[in-house]
């Protein structure tokens, strides 16, 4: 973002505070959804440029507003968590994601910002293609490949050696002056030429084409069975050493590289070290304009400081290293004709617009349909039905619509409207204040009964195994489930009238429905789907709610009164539990032997008993309702404010007045790491 995208984003945001938590929320809710579409699912629905532009809108409000961050944020989080279909592998080094510069002032302000971090006028670093596959890492031990893992979620990745080890260009083993044991970082993906070929197989067979080679990459590598991994033309680039044991390591990245290329593994021979920030410029200008010739898909260029040591005095930040940065390429666009704009609607009910176009080919991807994020998006745009718009396959995944090109217009064109009734249900539609998104009012409109199915049963809610977005649409389809609490009450003779459902398949399915009976209460509260309340949000409801009948009769002034939650999340909470559907289902749930207690009551007694705590700035191991729902779990109090009451002030990276007030009042501060071991966390 530039300096100039900051100041209006600041201008922006400079409405009541009301309005910049509606905004934070809409952010979160669809940066969330769309992380999960790319990261869990492989099958995203906009472009990575759009994603990073949204990721650093909210990244800039919580910046000036520090109190808007919450733990389901996506600027909190790294990735996505790994299937349960494979096993899970500890990263003993984090995998984490890089910042995004988007033009050359973001790239100077980097360079700046990390020469004064290193108080030196100037530092070598080195350029490498940003490669768009999947992100694996590789352990060995006594010169064998033994773990293959995902990236996941930087810290947990889904073990997929089996696979790894039929890529041909992963060695299996390395020679005796390899570490004793040790990890190397790389990108599988999958070649242009080859996922040609692969598609055109696919279609000759009848089988859907991927989307992408990423996608294709992704998917070929979480196969369950690794004979068709095998058959798919894989490749893979080393990019990184992880961490050794026991060895002598090369100073700086470059030099690291080609002792790993000594070792057998692939590296990528455009990469090239640079003295500046111009000859980084030079390079990514060049690469720019050559990588549509490149035999793979990259959608910017990765810049890392080359020197070891000082990486390592930079450290990271959030879920950042400093030491590196993603400098983007710019999008790939086209143009075609907007044939209609049409409306789904979400699991809390929101109208969600999308484009539906005339089919057009850009960067080697045929588009037909596109995203648009809500009415006041579509306006603010001037896109009209009808008219020939400019398409942009930004970091080449899914598109977005840029805008009209008003020349071609021929006054036939149509504003768009957003329609007054459900195009599902038919029930009246609202907008409410302060809101950018239209909602059906209709709680049992069918398409949020089956969107809160689908939430239910995933994993991060219920993980009901089994039952996945297609055995979902069948069961609700089919009128077996109308509700989520209808699951608890299927046969397996309901399950074995369903299309393709074998006898072991709906004992599996059944088996794992009476499992989820047992899941603790704060993922119960997730999986039922109350509006703006996600898992971190839920955590903290459980640990202050011993119970859902104690929520369900909580005030809005009671709920407002915890921190982190806020008005408009209160409200909603209330909302929820006020309609009698919803409460229905509660009971259902209840008499089913569904969890909805936690199992213990609130304390005075514990660790932190008699100790208030206030938290300002960013937190770095655990999110802000992490900490604070541990706390409460300890016998501890929070609070939003400073005051004589409070006892301990947690102060994380870029802390807010609550520090320096904390100083006036000489209410001792103490770092995270302080409150850990206060907690008996470290």
């Amino acid at each position: 973002m530039t300096v100039n995208e900051r100041r209006e984003l600041k201008a922006t945001h400079m409405g009541d505070s009301e309005a910049l938590e509606t905004r934070a929320r809409e952010l979160r809710e669809t940066l969330n959804y769309h992380g999960y579409r790319y990261y869990v699912l492989d099958s995203p629905e906009i472009s990575d440029q759009e994603y990073d532009r949204l990721f650093a809108e909210l990244k800039a409000l919580e910046a000036e507003h520090p109190d808007l961050q919450t733990a389901d944020s996506p600027t909190q989080r790294i990735g996505a968590p790994p299937l349960p279909a494979f096993g899970v592998v500890n990263h003993a080094v984090p995998l984490l994601s890089l910042a995004n510069a988007f033009g050359e002032e973001d790239l100077a302000a980097w360079w700046r910002r990390t020469a004064s971090l290193l108080d030196a006028s100037e530092f070598a670093a080195v350029c490498e293609p940003k490669m768009d596959g999947l992100a694996v890492a590789l352990v060995y031990e006594d010169g064998i490949l033994t773990t293959g893992a995902t990236r996941g979620d930087g810290y947990h990745g889904e073990d997929i050696t089996q696979n790894l080890r039929t890529v041909r260009s992963i060695p299996l083993s390395v020679p005796d002056a390899a570490p004793r044991r040790f990890e190397v970082r790389g990108e599988v993906y999958l070649p242009l030429e080859g996922f040609r070929r692969l598609n055109e197989q696919r279609a000759r067979n009848g089988q859907p084409v991927f989307a992408n080679p990423r996608n294709a990459a992704a998917g070929s590598v979480r196969q369950l069975d690794s004979s068709i991994t095998a058959n798919r033309p894989l490749d893979m680039l080393v990019y990184a050493l992880g961490w050794a044991e026991d060895a002598r390591i090369p100073a700086t990245h470059w030099e690291t590289m080609q002792w790993l290329a000594s070792l057998g593994f692939k590296t990528n021979p455009l990469s090239v070290r640079v003295h500046g920030v111009g000859e980084a410029q030079e390079v990514y200008s060049a690469w720019a304009k050559e990588r549509q010739g490149w035999p793979y898909e990259a959608d910017g260029m990765v810049i890392k400081v080359d020197s070891l040591a000082f990486q390592q005095q930079l450290g990271t930040v959030g879920r950042e290293p400093r030491w590196a940065i993603a400098y983007k390429f710019p999008a790939i666009q086209g143009t075609t004709k907007l044939l209609e704009i049409r409306v789904n609607v979400g699991r809390t009910g929101s109208l969600n617009p999308y484009a539906v176009m005339e089919p057009v080919r850009i960067g080697g991807v045929t588009i037909s349909q596109a995203a648009l994020h809500n009415e006041d998006d579509i306006h603010r745009k001037d896109i009209r039905v009808g008219d020939t718009v400019v398409v942009q396959r930004a970091g080449d995944v899914i598109p977005e619509v840029v805008g009209p090109v008003e020349s071609v217009r021929t006054g036939e064109e149509r504003e768009f409207q957003m329609p007054s009734t459900c195009p599902v249900c038919g029930s009246e539609v609202v907008r409410l204040e302060g809101e950018a998104m239209h909602r059906c009012t209709n709680s049992a409109c069918p398409a949020q009964a089956l969107e809160r199915i689908k939430h239910f049963v995933s994993r991060g809610a219920m993980d009901i195994e089994g039952i996945g977005e297609k055995l979902s649409q069948s069961l609700f389809e089919s009128g077996l489930v109308h509700d989520i609490a209808d699951l608890y009450s299927l046969t397996k003779q309901d399950l074995l009238s369903l299309e393709r459902m074998g006898s072991t398949s709906a004992d599996n399915v059944l088996s794992s429905i009476e499992e989820s009976k047992a899941r603790e209460f704060a993922r119960v509260l997730f999986g039922l789907g109350i509006p703006h309340v996600g898992q971190e949000y839920a955590q903290l409801l459980a640990s202050r709610y011993p119970s859902i009948s104690t929520l369900s009769g909580a005030s809005e002034a009671e709920l407002s009164s915890i921190p982190s939650i806020g008005p408009k999340i209160a409200e909603s909470i209330v909302a929820f539990f006020r309609q009698e559907g919803n409460r229905s289902i509660i009971e259902r749930l209840r008499k089913a032997g569904v969890t909805l207690d936690s199992g213990q009551e609130s304390t005075d007694e514990g660790l932190l008993a008699g100790k208030t705590f206030v938290f300002t700035g960013r937190m770095e191991t655990m999110s802000r309702p992490e900490a604070e729902s541990l706390v409460v779990s300890l016998g501890g109090k929070t609070a939003q404010d400073v005051s004589k009451k409070v006892t301990h002030v947690v102060v994380g990276a870029d802390p807010g007045s609550k520090a320096d007030r904390a100083a006036v009042l000489g209410i001792p501060r103490i770092t995270e790491s302080d409150f850990r071991r206060m907690a008996g966390a470290s």
